[in-house]
């Protein structure tokens, strides 16, 4: 299997790329799976397109292997798309998932269920030593419930609910997840780069 490095240190989304990659046969290996120190990389972007290259590109010019990278997050539409490019720090800079859940919902109170809109987005970025890069987007549609529900999955996942579901995505499978997700939207547009790799 070809090694292909995921540029996170987050286990949850590091555990979905290498579950959708074993189709490819690609072997994922996140940055917490390597020897070698990585420096912490600025996202300076302003969108989360810009944030995936400028982390796919670091890693891959430091390894020199293909690095897979995302910057995804949660837009919602009462919020005029916060926490956006800021999901993971909505709260603080300590990125606590609970406490993100918290100042949403918080953020929330009193919006009526049609109006809680919302969408999971995620950009992946695919950088190659003396290629050049790609990046696509994928989303997930869905709205903001009004507590938490289920202990799967991570980040935002027990609030939001999926269009056409009434479970919450931390109330379902990890294939369930995996079927549906901004990620699989996204990498289903990665899929020739993926199979070429």
């Amino acid at each position: 299997m070809k090694k292909v490095i995921i540029a996170t240190k987050n286990e949850g989304k590091a555990r979905e790329f290498k579950e959708m990659f074993l189709k490819y046969e690609l072997e994922g290996y996140s940055l917490l799976d390597l020897n070698e120190p990585v420096e912490d990389i600025e996202e300076t972007g302003m969108t989360f397109e810009e944030n995936a290259l400028i982390k796919a590109e670091a890693i891959a010019r430091q390894f020199s292997l293909p690095v897979v990278a995302d910057d995804s997050g949660l837009e919602v539409d009462a919020l005029n798309g916060a926490p956006g490019i800021y999901s993971a720090r909505y709260a603080g800079i300590e990125k606590d998932d609970q406490k993100n859940i918290d100042k949403l919902l918080s953020e929330l109170k009193g919006v009526e269920k049609e109006k809680r809109t919302a969408r999971f987005v995620c950009a992946i970025a695919i950088a190659r030593p003396d290629s050049d890069s790609l990046v696509e987007r994928g989303t997930c549609e869905g709205s903001i419930a009004e507590k938490q529900e289920g202990s799967q999955g991570f980040g935002y996942d027990p609030v939001f609910i999926p269009k056409g579901e009434s479970r919450t995505m931390a109330e379902h499978t990890s294939e369930e997840k995996n079927a549906i997700s901004h990620r699989k939207n996204a990498i289903l547009k990665i899929e020739k780069w993926l199979s070429d790799l």
